[in-house]
């Protein structure tokens, strides 16, 4: 990571990680797509849950960057704070 670097906390969901092991981590980006591939480079198998073939956000995942709900789930260019939690969940519905 470079010197100078933002660093973030990344969670997980129960529901995401009954699938995939994927705990908690710190990673480095300013941006939300810099933060995933620093995920991905460390957890490869989480790739394919949460973003489809192009590289965006698949229609059933939600992230959260602090408590705002990205924006652009195509590029995934939302801004992310140093120190922001990024939360990462399955859509889930029912009744």
């Amino acid at each position: 990571m470079e010197l100078g670097a933002k660093l973030v906390q990344v969670h997980f969901t129960g529901n995401l990680r009954r699938h995939v092991d994927c705990p908690s981590m710190k990673v480095g980006g300013g941006t939300l797509i810099e933060v995933l591939n620093g995920v991905f480079d460390a957890l490869p198998q989480a790739r394919g849950y949460v973003v489809d073939e192009h590289g965006a956000l698949r229609r059933h995942m939600n992230i959260f960057i602090n408590s705002e709900r990205v924006a652009d789930r195509a590029s995934l260019t939302d801004t992310v704070p140093d120190g922001s939690d990024v939360y990462i969940m399955q859509a889930l519905s029912g009744g």
